[in-house]
């Protein structure tokens, strides 16, 4: 892997991909600590350590939330547009039709995602400033009217379609996806700090050596789950065209025990702290029935609760199951084998092939919504058998970590496979 790294530094073209890319993610991080004006940023720290949601969204923000810069949203908002697209396209007859006109209509699918980050990014900004609203006056100035909440919204969401374009320029001109990097910067960059906290704030060392040895084991887990797959076995019958004769090769399709990525864990935690956010806005109601209510309701769905994390499992199997089950559906796969001239040997072509796919995705889906609902919960149990409170275990985080790495490296080995040098992972 080493002698892979300086090869690719020798390269110009890629040395200058990977120097791009660095140089944006420095632009990245010097404007997370631009803040918006009229918020009071000590008491948002202060904030955060009280609102588990503000903290999801942190993370997902690349730390930037934090500080309520002018790119505090991050690209959340166009995670969230993609998925929504994702899952509408087998409900709209248009998208459809767009999914399946090749590279043209995938085009106008990215194009309407973009328009569609617009709104998103404006409901989350009013969102995140109703939460430091209700949580604590203090952290909004109170001379902030209507014209200033608004103008903070157009400069929030302008510094997500900032970091948009900056992630789309990083997948144009260095290396990997650039959404995905933009998130993974962020996540790394807030390691040290935490790091330096489960250090020097009092936890004690064999607890800080347990959750580093624990986060190794799931990132070991994580690349497992990530690469496995199984292989269906394909045959491409023989044809002749003139003089020539094609087809007759065997392959496979690579079908993924994770195909889900980390999606299933943001529906499930972005569903999971909703209940308890907005209860804790009626806790001090006049009413003692609504206030009694609305306390347990706080209390049970907290993060602190097993029953939160209880739902959090089985919400994060169901999703898995619905997310895996609506990108299966728009690939279509037995529809292209079948005008291909492909079939699964020993299954017959059309409803046979597709009733097929579908069992062998169910099972091995099994194993990864499973695999999945364990990365969500187990940072629960860790934080519980080692006490270290500082330096909690993301799963969402190092799926994404992993998930980007991984991909990164991918591009760089084939980058590196068409000079005939050999690769990072081969």
């Amino acid at each position: 892997m080493i002698q892979s790294a300086v090869a690719a530094f020798r390269l110009p073209d890629v040395r200058r991909k990977i120097g791009f890319t660095v140089a944006l993610l420095v632009l990245f991080r010097l404007v997370a600590h631009v803040p918006v004006p009229g918020i009071e940023t000590e008491r948002l720290r202060e904030f955060f350590a009280s609102s588990q949601l503000l903290g999801f969204l942190n993370l997902l923000s690349g730390g930037a939330l934090e500080n309520f810069s002018v790119v505090a949203m991050g690209v959340y908002p166009y995670v969230t547009s993609q998925i929504v697209f994702q899952v509408l396209i087998p409900f709209i007859p248009r998208l459809q039709e767009l999914s399946k006109e090749g590279e043209a209509g995938r085009r106008k699918i990215a194009q309407w995602t973009r328009l569609a980050t617009v709104p998103f990014a404006m409901l989350q900004g009013f969102g995140q400033l109703q939460l430091l609203r209700h949580g604590d006056a203090g952290i909004i100035a109170a001379s902030l009217g209507f014209f200033d909440t608004f103008v903070i919204l157009i400069v929030m969401t302008a510094g997500t379609m900032f970091l948009l374009w900056l992630g789309e320029l990083i997948t144009e001109n260095g290396v990997g996806n650039g959404v995905s990097i933009i998130i993974f910067a962020g996540i790394v960059a807030g390691a040290p700090r935490a790091l330096g906290q489960a250090l020097f704030a009092g936890e004690n060392i064999a607890g800080v050596v347990a959750v580093t040895v624990f986060g190794l084991v799931m990132i070991a887990a994580i690349v497992f789950v990530q690469e496995a797959q199984r292989r269906v076995p394909v045959q491409y019958a023989k044809r002749i065209r003139g003089t020539r004769m094609y087809g007759g090769q065997s392959t496979h399709i690579p079908l993924r025990v994770n195909s889900a990525g980390m999606i299933p864990l943001i529906f499930a935690f972005s569903l999971m702290l909703l209940p308890g956010t907005i209860a804790s806005y009626f806790v001090g109601a006049e009413a003692d029935f609504v206030s009694n209510i609305m306390r347990w309701a706080r209390d049970a769905l907290s993060p602190a609760s097993v029953v939160y994390w209880v739902f959090t499992f089985l919400l994060v199997i169901a999703f898995t199951y619905f997310y895996t089950m609506v990108v299966f559906h728009q690939q279509n796969l037995p529809e292209n084998l079948q005008k291909n001239g492909g079939f699964i040997p020993g299954i017959r072509p059309g409803k046979p092939t597709q009733a097929y796919l579908g069992r062998v995705v169910n099972r091995i889906t099994l194993a990864g919504a499973v695999f999945l609902g364990v990365v969500a919960v187990i940072p629960f149990f860790i934080q519980l058998i080692t006490n270290v409170q500082s330096m909690a275990i993301s799963g969402t985080g190092l799926l994404i970590v992993v998930g980007v790495v991984l991909d990164t490296m991918k591009q760089l080995e084939a980058q590196l496979l068409m000079r005939n040098y050999r690769g990072f992972i081969s």
